[in-house]
């Protein structure tokens, strides 16, 4: 049996993959600072060391007590606003933390490295959808150094060759878990359907849209939405790819289609069945208007097939998790 370090993994997305890595037969650790994640969504058999990527010394012990067979790596700072307002924290956190946990990697023997990357690598792509192959032209310091640790793993790799890779790149990931065992509990989340959630059962004021003038149908951002579970499924299918000696890729994890903040919104209202109020704001730093998938690549090279593609079950999932809370 596998057994499999997940940084972050007390974390929104990071707790999702672990459960389906428990349920694919895999034994976990999970290691996480718990500054974002919560230690109850750790659920057990999986294993909690609560640690900072920042302390290496301790993250290098661990790894040659436990001879894992892969890493997955989630910790990290998501915030893109945040990262134009504190570039450095983003630098600090991501890239840099980042290029000492493959070291340890490296130097422990670890020979698979599966990495939770990033559409926002992207940018202002030209294209309605991108693919692995469109031009990486991030707008903001949370996209930037989400590329450069990209770039450390892909040299990594080609110096060293034991060591394979696949990274991630996420679209807008979205919902609970179907059997509402855990779902988002990330303080000050930013992510839309979890703050329209709020906003339905009353504890936020209004859902506030951040720019209507884009250049989209409905004058607000468009994005591809992808459940949690889907997308937890990913790494588990990333890993079987590695463990089979296929060779290492990027991969874009995304259902290829989009939805604007108003149709989310309209989505939310939906399944919620509550007319919440809405106020327009002015643009946010940093925000592409549109930004759409091609998982061609993930789909045939995985047989990767989405269980969840549903816009109005994906905010049902969320819902009903923020109502548990």
């Amino acid at each position: 049996m596998a057994k499999i370090l997940v940084t972050g993994g007390a974390g929104y997305i990071g707790s999702h993959t672990t459960l389906a890595l428990l349920e694919a037969g895999c034994e976990v650790v999970v290691y996480d600072n718990l500054s974002t994640g919560r230690a109850e969504a750790v659920l057990p058999p999986a294993r909690l060391v609560v640690g900072d990527l920042a302390d290496t010394d301790r993250l290098d012990a661990l790894m040659a007590e436990e001879g894992f067979s892969a890493v997955l790596h989630f910790a990290g700072s998501i915030v893109v606003p945040e990262s134009v307002e504190n570039p450095l924290k983003y630098y600090m956190n991501n890239t840099n933390n980042t290029t000492e946990l493959i070291r340890l990697a490296v130097k422990n023997a670890i020979p698979r490295f599966v990495f939770s990357s990033t559409a926002a690598v992207y940018g202002m792509p030209d294209t309605p959808a991108v693919t692995e192959d469109s031009p990486t032209k991030p707008i903001n310091p949370y996209g930037r150094t989400k590329l450069m640790s990209e770039w450390v793993i892909q040299d990594t790799a080609a110096a060293h060759p034991g060591f394979t890779y696949v990274i991630l790149r996420y679209f807008n990931v979205a919902g609970a878990d179907p059997a509402g065992r855990i779902g988002q509990c990330t303080p000050n989340a930013t992510h839309l359907i979890k703050v329209a959630s709020q906003a339905a059962l009353g504890r936020r004021e209004a859902l506030h849209i951040f720019g209507t003038d884009y250049d989209t149908p409905d004058g607000t951002c468009i994005r591809d939405y992808i459940h949690v579970a889907d997308l937890a499924a990913a790494h588990v299918l990333a890993l079987r790819h590695l463990e089979a000696g296929n060779p290492s890729g990027v991969f874009n994890c995304g259902y290829g289609h989009g939805y604007s903040v108003r149709e989310i919104t309209a989505a939310v209202k939906r399944v919620s069945g509550v007319d919440f109020p809405v106020a327009e704001s002015g643009r946010r730093a940093g925000d592409p208007p549109a930004l759409i998938s091609d998982p061609s690549r993930i789909r045939a090279t995985m047989a990767w097939v989405p269980r969840h593609d549903d816009i109005d079950a994906i905010a049902l999932s969320a819902y009903a998790w923020e109502k548990k809370l």
